[in-house]
């Protein structure tokens, strides 16, 4: 199994998203593309960014802190770090795409529908992820895949590293510490 994914990688495995993504949804149509913080905000932006390049013009962006939505709130901490949830764009009947870094045992998407619910009613979600590392524990697939790590052992992390936050572009698969 391999482990480590360089820049080019990463910038390949976006390109394929976008590819796909440009030609599921309209150019000429609104679309909203709301990030999970925090490495799904930053693909967010990439994502939104390259379909503006493509004549994409009516994309709406926004980004969701989910750590008030999640089941296991009471194991991240006493002071767990929230930040706030910007959602300034009309989410209702206009399609979504949800982004996140890594998609692992649905969690994280659950939090997220459920944190959405609170702005409004999407005409449709996607979910636009770029690793699915398998191990799925709701019910829940991505609609959208840039990279697909299906052997990944149970007792290993698949790590996200991005430029604007991390100074460079990598996925890494490591054990757990």
């Amino acid at each position: 199994m391999r482990t480590v994914y360089d820049a080019s990688d990463v910038r390949r495995t976006i390109e394929t998203l976008v590819d796909r993504l440009s030609v599921t949804f309209s150019p000429a149509s609104p679309l909203n593309i709301i990030g999970i913080r925090t490495r799904g905000e930053i693909l967010a932006q990439r994502l939104a960014l390259a379909l503006g390049a493509r004549g994409f013009s009516h994309i709406g962006r926004g980004v969701l802190d989910i750590t008030l939505y999640r089941d296991d709130l009471s194991e991240i901490g006493p002071k767990p770090m929230v930040r706030p949830t910007e959602i300034n764009i009309d989410i209702n009947t206009h399609p979504l795409l949800l982004v996140d870094d890594v998609l692992f045992t649905g969690r994280s998407i659950r939090a997220a529908l459920d944190a959405l619910s609170d702005f409004g009613r999407p005409g449709a979600v996607r979910l636009a992820v770029l690793v699915d590392r398998g191990g799925r524990e709701l019910p829940i697939q991505a609609d959208f895949v840039g990279l697909k790590l299906p052997s990944v052992p149970g007792d290993h992390r698949v790590n996200v590293k991005l430029a604007e936050i991390d100074g460079r572009d990598e996925i890494i698969v490591e054990p757990r510490s």
